[in-house]
């Protein structure tokens, strides 16, 4: 039943409550916490266990609640799961008919906070009756209210009423459900949940996994004199990324080594004196063809790319370097780039050309055909005392005028434009970008770094990095930087490498 079927009704009887048995209590639970997206990031951590109410221990007025946002993530579980593509029922504006949400998604909710709080695990389904009484639209947020309303005692059962109301206040879902709760107490302890990606979307893992089709990039590893750059180069060789090269000192990657407890004996290794004998050895190793590919060691960012950029080097191409992030976090469906984040400090129209050009590059590499790229600025209108604004539109018509080809470009967006529809649509912005970005474009460095870091580290965002627009990938992994990223990083230098090779269409 839909968000949209304003007015329909929708009964059951005798369903067992997604309470009741391990796999499903695990997915009730998943919708009562809001974590049923997962990306391989850490999850479960709490010892916060649930116990199921026997029917002795509820009393009339006793309640409980939950919060959810509706994401577009959540609908494309949904779709998954139950099989239905569209909103069933007729919409008070067929206008926004794609931006209504099914109601039964609510529902669950229902179902989730009965499972899981109110009576909890163990609890099976008798009846519930419900009324839908307005639409439902990505990024509203539900709070979600059940409430015993009265005890039968011959049967052992519990009527309790059912409502969802929206951010505004406003009721979304009208009912009542009478269940029967557990003969004894049950407990359903806080674990992971299924590892369960949206419809369509690559998580990291994926990416990792496309990578490996491909035979591993013979890699110039530069100045591997720390144990967490070592061991990095070994965890992509034996994730089959990567075929290293380790440039540098060889009597202190010796050392490091043995601390580690690694084994140098087939390790191919260039002996060079110093950190920037090594950026020079590995520039003119990728120059002369002998590797595909530069990875970052224990040595300073500017020391490597002054080396790569060399003229001698012969790495230059007609475009301007740049970094991009591939990031996924469980907020968005989809993994997406944001650019300029680490090499242009504060880059003007021309070189934000390039930018956009390299990170079309990159999103194409990593299978998205016709990207959707957002110019961000701090607002969604041009504004002639904001530069960033006029650099948007500048844009645009350059992809207009066929200057940047191969994806659709959007701009002046403000970050909740791009990545949010419902936050598009209050403002009234009609775009085929707006809401869906694949590509956030910053305005400079300092903005792009921060919104990266504030994804990663409080929005729970997995991330991976590459510099785009030398003839060759190149990789600059952080020492704060998890394995996970730094062999996603990896699998981005084999992709890259790989659409290279590849035959222009």
């Amino acid at each position: 039943m839909a968000a949209a079927g304003v007015g329909r009704r929708r009964r059951g009887r005798g369903g067992r409550l997604c309470g009741r048995g391990p796999a499903a209590a695990r997915v009730a639970h998943g919708l009562a916490q809001g974590r049923l997206v997962k990306t391989g990031l850490p999850a479960g951590l709490s010892a916060e266990v649930f116990r199921g109410k026997v029917f002795d221990e509820l009393a009339v007025g006793e309640s409980a609640e939950l919060r959810r946002t509706l994401t577009p993530a959540d609908i494309q579980l949904f779709v998954a799961i139950a099989g239905q593509t569209q909103p069933a029922g007729n919409t008070p504006d067929a206008g926004h008919y794609a931006a209504l949400a099914h109601g039964m998604w609510a529902a669950a909710l229902v179902a989730a906070l009965l499972g899981t709080r109110l009576p909890g695990p163990g609890t099976v389904y008798e009846a519930q009756a419900l009324d839908f009484l307005g639409p439902l639209a990505v990024g509203d947020t539900l709070t979600v209210r059940v409430a015993v309303l009265g005890r039968d005692a011959a049967s052992r059962t519990v009527r309790l009423s059912c409502t969802a109301t929206n951010q505004h206040g406003q009721a979304v879902l009208r009912g009542e459900a009478r269940v029967r709760p557990p003969g004894q107490p049950v407990e359903l302890a806080r674990a992971d949940l299924p590892a369960l990606d949206a419809p369509g979307s690559a998580g990291l893992q994926d990416l990792l996994a496309r990578a490996r089709r491909y035979a591993p990039v013979r890699t110039a590893v530069v100045h591997p004199c720390d144990a967490l750059s070592l061991s990095a180069a070994f965890q992509a060789r034996q994730a089959g990324l990567i075929d290293p090269v380790l440039v540098g000192p060889a009597a202190r990657i010796g050392q490091v080594a043995r601390e580690a407890g690694l084994s140098l004996d087939d390790m191919a290794l260039d002996d060079v004196p110093h950190s920037h004998a090594a950026a020079a050895r590995a520039a003119e190793l990728a120059g002369q063809g002998r590797v595909g590919a530069i990875m970052k060691g224990s040595l300073h960012t500017d020391e490597l790319m002054a080396a790569i950029l060399a003229t001698t080097a012969g790495l230059r191409t007609e475009r301007r370097v740049s970094h991009c992030f591939l990031m996924h976090t469980p907020a968005y469906p989809r993994p997406f780039i944001i650019t300029d984040a680490a090499i242009n400090i504060a880059p003007g129209l021309h070189e934000k050309a390039d930018i956009v050009r390299n990170a079309i590059t990159l999103a194409q590499a990593i299978g998205v055909a016709r990207p959707r790229v957002a110019i961000l600025a701090a607002v969604e209108t041009v504004n002639p005392a904001m530069p960033a604004t006029l650099d948007a539109a500048a844009l645009c018509k350059m992809a207009d005028r066929g200057q940047i080809t191969g994806a659709v470009l959007d701009g002046p967006l403000a970050f909740d434009n791009a990545v949010s529809a419902a936050a598009a649509r209050v403002k009234g912005i009609v775009s085929e970008v707006a809401g869906q970005a694949d590509i956030l474009v910053v305005p400079d460095l300092e903005s792009g770094n921060m919104l990266a870091k504030q994804l990663e580290y409080l929005g729970g965002a997995a991330s991976a990095g590459v510099v785009l627009g030398a003839r060759i990938p190149i990789m600059l992994t952080s020492r704060a930087d998890p394995a996970a990223s730094r062999l996603a990083s990896c699998a981005l230098a084999v992709l890259l490498a790989q659409a290279a090779q590849a035959p222009a269409a």
